[in-house]
């Protein structure tokens, strides 16, 4: 089967030029992509820390994972993204998606889907080179337009179908359940098929919450805080598992227990995770990788063969966060990059690194 490119997403944003050295040092261990998250109270500008990401890499994919249309005008981020492709053409993406921190951090809503699908087709026509109305006395135009794909990240059924017929590829963030990545994709397909395209031109990729923690109890209870994280936006992924959620309301807990901003994203995951510890084990299994290398590329390897697509970017989320400056021998980086990916791209009969397919554009 094709080699997914392996993605990392949590850099060092201590400042610009760390940024950079980060990403260069990613690149120089094998990984494939650099996804930074647009949020503007918890980093540094995501496009100038891209930007100089950009200057100091030759091969990475470089991108927003995510972005979203409520914290900048849409004609903002087609303008940013684009020059972030002049520096490093053909390698950029644009991650798209509702909004996450970035907004309820800054009192913002997430975008409704229809103000998702809105702001990529308006990002398309302008990346595209298009003349665009948006109610200004002339159409809007980019006069340094690039061709950059924009994939929105999604979980929901609607907004997965809407991701089909609109973006360039997909981001599925539902866990690593067989059921709902069928039922992800599926989803995809009906979309891109009702807006009259070619469901297999549509690319899709994968962000997995990976817990690489070699203390199998503590894995167990971090996997608890990220199941918890995905029931807390969208209880319908564990129907799919057939898991059912027998404590209190997510709010209630993270209210009483002081979780904060949210299951995902606590401080401390060991604590938010016994908060959850009604949960299954199953539940722990559905929605992260986790524990030590060897757990972690059999349940990775048992993911992307069971999965009824090819992925062409797995996103590889290290929890818990990294801490900065990383520990260049035994930080997630470095550990993934050596005691992970050569085993998963080997068992899948990965070529060598010069010989790995271009799949950005």
């Amino acid at each position: 089967m094709a080699i997914p490119r392996f993605g990392l997403n949590r850099f060092d944003a201590r400042s610009v030029d760390a940024f950079a050295a980060d990403v260069r040092r990613c690149e120089t261990l094998g990984w494939d992509a650099a996804w930074q998250p647009d949020s503007q109270l918890r980093r540094r500008d995501t496009y100038v820390l891209l930007a100089s990401a950009a200057r100091t890499t030759e091969r990475i994919t470089l991108g927003t994972l995510l972005a979203n249309p409520m914290n900048r005008h849409p004609t903002v981020t087609a303008s940013s993204i684009a020059t972030i492709d002049e520096l490093a053409p053909g390698r950029v993406v644009l991650g798209w998606g509702i909004g996450d921190t970035a907004v309820r951090l800054a009192g913002l809503r997430p975008a409704r889907i229809k103000e998702l699908e809105e702001s990529t087709r308006l990002m398309r026509s302008l990346l595209d080179g298009q003349d665009v109305e948006v109610g200004a006395a002339r159409p809007a135009r980019l006069p340094h337009h690039r061709p950059v794909p924009i994939w929105i990240a999604a979980g929901g059924p609607r907004t997965l179908r809407m991701a089909g017929a609109v973006a360039d590829g997909v981001f599925i963030r539902v866990g690593t359940h067989r059921a709902n990545i069928a039922r992800s994709i599926d989803a995809i397909r009906a979309g891109a098929a009702e807006a009259g395209r070619d469901p297999s031109k549509v690319r899709v990729g994968a962000v997995f919450h990976t817990v690489f923690v070699d203390d199998p109890g503590r894995a167990l209870v971090m996997g608890k805080s990220m199941a918890a994280g995905y029931y807390e936006y969208s209880p319908m992924l564990f129907d799919g598992p057939g898991l059912a959620w027998t404590g209190p309301d997510p709010e209630r807990l993270k209210h009483d227990h002081k979780v904060w901003p949210d299951f995902h994203h606590a401080t401390d995951l060991v604590a938010s995770g016994r908060v959850v510890d009604f949960l299954p084990k199953a539940a722990a299994d559905a929605f992260c990788l986790r524990g030590g290398p060897a757990e972690i590329i059999a349940q990775l390897l048992d993911v992307l063969r069971s999965a009824p697509v090819t992925f062409d970017h797995v996103v590889l989320h290290p929890v818990p966060n990294p801490t900065f400056p990383d520990d260049p021998e035994r930080g997630y980086m470095a550990r993934v990059a050596r005691e992970i990916l050569p085993a998963v791209r080997s068992a899948l009969g990965a070529p060598s690194t010069s010989e790995r397919r271009d799949v950005t554009r």
